[in-house]
């Protein structure tokens, strides 16, 4: 991969991109108003785009370039806070300063909500398993603008953590987080996904196993949770206890620990 700018871009945010380029280890290029096309054609690498407002990461050949967004958390917030229903904090059963490990961050939506409900006192940390897309969240989540400042505490509080979850949960001491929650990005919920396309060229595959399953349980106080499609064999393989939506393409499963 290699690091650029912006077409067009302040001063201040070339010395951003060296910077940035060299914490990733990647060639910083000058940008000298080529496109990306030219770029993926130049060096044979995918490229980073710094900008004012986001990183992008364009993927060779790729439709659409990946970067940080909020996602759906933008109005769950707002719906929470007029008291609506979440149905991931009802299966997590989160309250205030409690804390919950997301082993599957992505653009960390759910990871979001639970910030903002466990609040200043609680603890929420996203393992994300490719390490491009994990900076990119990480560095979003901290300068995402936004007039709702509830959803910028809620982002500015996640922790994330580069790695793969199979690794880093045998790590855990006992009972050192509240709950665990898993919602892996198999095929078929990336084809069925709205506004989440180019996650699917990044997205780590790896299953859930056993094994996996039982350090959670070791690790969380109160419970695991999984999110997946309604036709899977995860909940029962696993035992988990599925609360089912009639209108939803995926449920969610919970273990009591």
């Amino acid at each position: 991969m290699i690091v650029t700018t912006a077409g067009r871009t302040e001063n201040r945010m070339f010395k951003t991109a060296e910077l940035i380029a060299l914490e990733l280890g990647c060639p910083y290029i000058k940008r000298e108003k080529k496109s990306i096309q030219h770029l993926w054609e130049e060096y044979e690498s995918d490229v980073l785009v710094i900008g004012k407002n986001r990183y992008e990461w364009h993927k060779r050949n790729s439709q659409e370039p990946l970067f940080f967004h909020p996602n759906t958390a933008s109005f769950r917030v707002k719906r929470w806070l007029n008291g609506e229903h979440d149905p991931f904090i009802t299966v997590t059963n989160l309250k205030s300063g409690m804390s919950l490990l997301d082993c599957t961050l992505g653009l960390a939506s759910d990871s979001i909500m639970a910030s903002l409900v466990v609040g200043e006192y609680g603890n929420v940390v996203g393992i994300e398993g490719n390490r491009i897309f994990a900076y990119i969240v990480e560095k979003g989540l901290k300068n995402w603008s936004t007039d709702n400042h509830y959803l910028t505490e809620a982002m500015n509080r996640i922790k994330v953590t580069k790695g793969n979850y199979h690794f880093i949960l045998p790590l855990l001491p006992e009972n050192s987080f509240d709950v665990i929650y898993f919602d892996p990005m198999f095929e078929s919920r990336i084809v069925e996904s709205n506004g989440i396309a180019a996650l699917r060229d990044v997205a780590v595959y790896d299953d859930l196993t056993i094994e996996t399953i039982e350090h959670a349980k070791r690790v969380a106080k109160n419970r695991v949770v999984l999110k997946d499609h309604w036709q899977s064999d995860r909940f029962e393989k696993f035992g988990f206890q599925v609360q089912k939506r009639k209108t939803a393409k995926f449920h969610f499963g919970f273990i009591l620990t």
